[in-house]
């Protein structure tokens, strides 16, 4: 017999990145809340698929809610075909969604949210140079840079549209996550978050793949040797030349 898909075997672990996107739900719509991060989550390839949810307990925790508001919240996600669960020794809840690939079929939707999306870009272009500035003045840790150059090669190393939109997507949250922030943190995600929707949309253009590569190494470069202003303007140049692409493919 084969193994389960959610045996231990073939369940993938968790990206390191999963737990730090995560905060504690704010408001008393507790159950939208959770829906709403663990989704983002998911789609931005913090979890991605085939990788576990931590175990529940941990979770409730995380996100600062009840464990049978969490299994609502897991259940809507279930409904929703972005993760299974199985009970018993051994089980667990994994992530079934699949990344969408580019340009097919689009992002439902994204006519009627047009001005949110690009007002999105102006307040990328605020945040994320921000974080950048900001990771390079701490010192980092081992393991932060270990994050930062191994999101980095996720993405150079993705083959397909789809891993490589959610390897992007990671690599940004993890520049993010090493400024220590939460705010910060909860700012880039929201970000990316749109910023992914509006990708989705259009072709996969090869010249502007390689283009944004040589700006990830720059801003990574930048952040690990500890230089604030060139990391900041090299993640402002990156901002808006995905923001001059998006306009002019979206309209």
């Amino acid at each position: 017999m084969s193994p389960s898909p959610t045996s231990a075997r073939s369940t993938r672990s968790a990206h390191p990145l999963g737990d730090l996107v995560l905060r504690p739900v704010r408001g008393h719509h507790a159950f939208e809340g959770c829906v709403e991060q663990l989704a983002t989550a998911i789609r931005l390839g913090a979890f991605s698929f085939g990788s576990a949810l931590p175990p529940e307990r941990e979770l409730a925790e995380r996100l600062g809610v009840s464990r049978a508001t969490l299994r609502e919240a897991i259940a809507g996600l279930r409904t929703a075909g972005m993760v299974r669960t199985t009970r018993g020794r051994g089980g667990g809840t994994v992530v079934s969604y699949r990344p969408a690939t580019p340009a097919l079929g689009g992002t439902p939707g994204i006519a009627e949210r047009r001005e949110e999306l690009l007002d999105s870009l102006v307040f990328r272009r605020v945040v994320e140079p921000g974080a950048c500035y900001v990771a390079a003045t701490r010192t980092l840790t081992a393991a932060e840079k270990l994050l930062l150059t191994t999101t980095l090669a996720e993405v150079d190393q993705a083959e397909e549209p789809a891993a490589h939109r959610q390897a992007d997507s990671r690599l940004h949250l993890a520049i993010a996550s090493v400024t220590a922030s939460p705010m910060t943190i909860e700012a880039v995600t929201e970000v990316q978050a749109c910023l992914h929707d509006m990708l989705l949309a259009i072709p996969v253009l090869k010249v502007n793949i390689e283009h944004s590569s040589r700006q990830h190494r720059s801003i990574v470069q930048a952040i690990i040797a500890g230089e604030p202003t060139k990391a900041r303007r090299a993640m402002e140049h990156h901002c808006d030349d995905t923001a001059a692409l998006l306009r002019g493919l979206l309209g």
